[in-house]
């Protein structure tokens, strides 16, 4: 499989197409030639069509309607000795027309097609925004299915999900059957030697007038559908299945499928599962629309009751098997009467069907299992129950409690061995044992004791019936255990799904505990069809890694259908693909290694779509974490860009006043002594050096991380950092007194030193400007607990409300002024700012005429 083979461009936008469908009740009454017209009228007004495909018919009119328009060229599959064409659903998606021509919607694709049907071609082509028109007959929609069996005796084989048409345009193409059988005769729908075929089987004028009516009706049930949103018409529809009845369950289905869509009513199917096993894949019900929930027999009567109740369910449909016995019911009575009676607000609508029910067969599979020690634990314990019988005889314990031993032990054998067949042998070999032992004459099968054939029977019967009865009780401990094993593994996952922090750490642990569930290799893709996690079972290589399988996984995600083996698209896959759906996005894809492993059960199906809920909801909750994170950091980004601007504008004023006035008076020249000038200079360079300052105090800045407004981190000793910024302001203010405190220790801290010097020097550099510049300033770096702290502590205090400015994000306004003179201004804001990348905190006191500046980082 190449991977160009399923990856298409999608310009679609998210925008779907729409889909017209020619609607007609036979072969030859002219849906394509329709069709071709009205796409000749479109192009006339300016629309871009083309034909992705054409049946041939090879009828000149249809012919010179074909030659008028553009074609997208098919794709060529060759099967066997056969050349086939099919519309070539990438090449149409790459062109973007406006609308694409596919005849045949109901056609099944030749083998080796990316999907089974065309009519899920189409799917995607409308999904990529590009309108189709297409041709259907009535006898192709699925729910009509037996109603055109009945009608024509043909079983028609290629069928359309009633889903595909619910959002469809109909248009319907008429014709009179005698005007069609007459064409039919004339050799324009068929060749010669079909024509006398058609006419003796399907193009008999009753058949074509009942298959007429019902396109019409099927047509009006949709424009009713259309209408019943309008007029408020709600039902909730439940239809009730046995799968032992698969005949009458379709029959059922179908009925309900009918009437959901003329009411365009909401409908759930309950199947009762009385066989070991359902089919696994997509169900009929599931193709029509339906939801689709799988019962234990078991108290299926009260979960019904329960559902009904709960959802409001308004019609249930149901079977009503005509061949029924008499004696069926009469210790019992019928389910439609005790649904009748619990559910007296609900209609009940019966199906009859005649249909004979699934006979147990004999399961020679089941036998064979482990037949070794099964046989040996049943003739072992029927041994067993002699001795224990001959021994109860000797000591005469009572011939009434002879058989109660074999009894006994039968139902002992029924708990070890596994299946019916082995529990039922040994009842038969105990009676038989029994009868041969301890029932005169003995060591025969013959009986001579009055009453005692009786008594055999009576002890076979039981035997089965209690043998029967702890098998029945074994399998639904095991299932229990199963169900349990599942939500153990279920609550887990919740459990590590609320201390995950990332998307990484939620993959890996579905993969992990699904890959445990199911004993098999379980992977998880993005919406791009990358693999993010992947989990195999022991050594085992990787299949779903592999290129693609990747291209499934994106069209999975892409179109937002399973796909793979198993399915009917992309079906030479050797996994099994599920989207994980949210609102309507594609969050991630589930993929599922199914070649050469044992198939899915129905249980594990159900449970699988449940955990995906499960993911979708904890994915969803981690990109609106992620949001809500980037949100805050946006914000973030924003107080720190107002900031510096509004500390900007206030400590740049001072300084280029000042440096504008000197230059005005530099102005004048002569009539300035020199000692002036010098003096004039001298503040020109100081303003300078300040304006410096500041634009290195703006640049550190950018060294923080826009996105996350965090830093690089490295270990650093605090002695460099501090002999760092000695000498920076030793350079800048030589006159400064300082006297730093270190710890005996080697103390190494978690920052970015260029970040950290700029901060500390700040910080000295307003103690110097707001305090007592000739008094000593003391720098002190301590461990408290599991912070470091920098201390600077100086003589004067400096005007507390402007700290609380600062600490404000100077949003508020004070009464103090803000300015490179007079306030903390840009200094402080940047100390605040590199702080917070830190994740640390500041903190100022001012006592006795003394102001401590403190910077806890961790």
């Amino acid at each position: 499989m190449e991977e160009n083979e399923y990856i298409h461009i999608d310009k679609g936008e998210g925008k779907f197409g729409k889909l017209r469908i020619f609607f007609g009740f036979a072969a030859g009454v002219g849906k394509t030639y329709a069709m071709l017209v009205e796409a000749h009228e479109l192009q006339e007004i300016g629309k871009n069509i083309v034909i992705g495909y054409i049946e041939p018919h090879d009828r000149p009119e249809t012919n010179r309607l074909i030659a008028g328009l553009p074609n997208i060229p098919t794709k060529k599959i060759h099967y066997k000795t056969l050349e086939l064409n099919e519309p070539d659903v990438d090449q149409i998606i790459k062109q973007k027309p406006d609308i694409v021509l596919i005849d045949e919607l109901a056609h099944t694709n030749a083998y080796g097609s990316r999907n089974k049907k065309r009519y899920q071609d189409v799917e995607e082509i409308l999904k990529a925004g590009i309108d189709v028109f297409t041709t259907m007959n009535v006898q192709h929609i699925e729910s009509l299915h037996d109603i055109v069996a009945q009608v024509t005796g043909i079983d028609v084989q290629e069928t359309v999900p009633d889903t595909c048409l619910q959002q469809a345009l109909i248009k319907v193409v008429d014709v009179e059957p005698e005007e069609l059988i007459d064409r039919l005769e004339q050799g324009k729908i068929y060749a010669d030697h079909a024509i006398k075929q058609a006419l003796a089987n399907f193009f008999i004028p009753e058949k074509l007038e009942k298959l007429r009516g019902l396109a019409i009706q099927r047509a009006s049930d949709h424009i009713n559908r259309i209408n019943s949103k309008t007029l408020g018409i709600q039902s909730n529809l439940l239809t009730i299945v046995y799968d032992d009845f698969p005949k009458m369950s379709e029959k059922c289905i179908r009925w309900t499928a009918r009437l959901a869509q003329g009411f365009h009513a909401e409908w759930t199917v309950i199947t009762i599962k009385t066989q070991e096993e359902i089919e696994p894949s997509s169900t009929l019900a599931e193709k029509l629309g339906a939801k689709v929930i799988v019962i234990e027999e078991e108290n299926s009567f009260e979960t019904i009751i329960e559902f009904s109740k709960m959802t409001g369910v308004t019609d249930i449909i149901m079977g009503k098997n005509i061949k029924q016995h008499w004696y069926e019911n009469v210790f019992a009575e019928s389910f439609e009467n005790r649904l009748l009676k619990r559910l007296q607000d609900t209609e009940l609508h019966l199906i009859p069907f005649h249909e004979s029910k699934k006979v147990w067969r004999f399961n020679y599979q089941e036998m064979l299992t482990d037949s070794g020690r099964n046989a040996s634990i049943a003739v072992g314990g029927v041994i067993c129950a002699t001795l224990i019988t001959e021994g109860m005889k000797f000591l005469h314990v009572g011939d009434q409690n002879l058989m109660l031993v074999y009894i006994l032990f039968v139902l002992l054998i029924a708990r070890a061995t596994s299946g019916y067949v082995w529990s039922a042998i040994s009842s038969i070999i105990s009676v038989l044992a029994f009868n041969w032992f301890f029932v005169e004459p003995l060591y025969s099968l013959t009986v001579y004791k009055q009453g005692y054939p009786i008594t055999l029977l009576i002890m076979f019967a039981v035997a089965l019936m209690v043998s029967n009865l702890m098998v029945r009780l074994k399998k639904q401990a095991q299932t229990a255990i199963a169900k349990e094993k599942q939500m153990e593994i279920l609550y887990e996952l919740s459990k590590k799904f609320i201390l995950t922090e990332n998307r990484a750490q939620i993959l890996a642990i579905s993969t992990t505990y699904l890959s445990r569930l199911l004993d098999r290799e379980i992977a998880i893709f993005d919406a791009k069809g990358q693999v993010e996690h992947v989990h195999c079972v022991e050594e085992q290589t990787s299949v779903l890694s592999e290129k693609a399988e990747a291209a499934v996984a994106y069209w999975t995600a892409k179109n937002q259908k399973e796909a793979g083996h198993k399915t009917d698209t992309l079906i030479g896959a050797k996994g099994y693909y599920l989207p994980i759906l949210t609102r309507g996005n594609t969050l991630a894809v589930l993929g599922i290694k199914t070649i050469d492993e044992p198939p899915l059960t129905n249980d594990q199906f159900n449970y699988i779509k449940l955990v995906l809920a499960q993911i979708a909801i904890v994915l969803e909750q981690n990109e609106l974490k992620q949001e809500k994170n980037a949100i805050q950091i946006e914000n973030a980004q924003e107080k720190v860009r107002s900031n510096l601007l509004r500390a900007v504008s206030h400590d740049l004023r001072t300084p280029l006043t000042v440096i504008s006035g000197i230059a005005q008076m530099l102005e004048q020249g002569n009539k300035l002594d020199p000692e002036m000038q010098k003096r004039f200079l001298q503040d020109i360079q100081v303003e300078a050096q300040w304006l410096i300052r500041m634009v290195e105090n703006l640049l550190s800045i950018t060294r923080i991380d826009s996105t996350t407004m965090d830093v690089e981190k490295t270990a650093e000793p605090v002695e460099e950092i501090m002999e760092a910024v000695y000498q920076h302001i030793k350079k800048v203010y030589p006159k400064a007194q300082l006297n730093i405190d270190l710890p005996e220790e080697m103390l190494f801290v978690q920052v970015d030193p260029i970040l950290i010097e700029q901060a500390l020097f700040n910080l000295v550099e307003n103690a110097l400007r707001h305090g007592q510049p000739q008094e000593l300033i003391r720098i002190s770096i301590y461990q408290d607990l599991d912070q470091t702290v920098f201390e600077i502590e100086n003589k004067g205090e400096v005007p507390f409300k402007q700290f609380q400015k600062l600490q404000a994000n100077l949003t508020q306004t004070y009464e103090v002024p803000v300015d490179s003179k007079n306030g903390l201004g840009i200094g402080l804001s940047i100390v605040k700012t590199i702080v917070h990348a830190h994740h640390g905190r500041i903190n100022m006191t001012v006592n006795n005429g003394k102001t401590c500046v403190q910077i806890f980082l961790k």
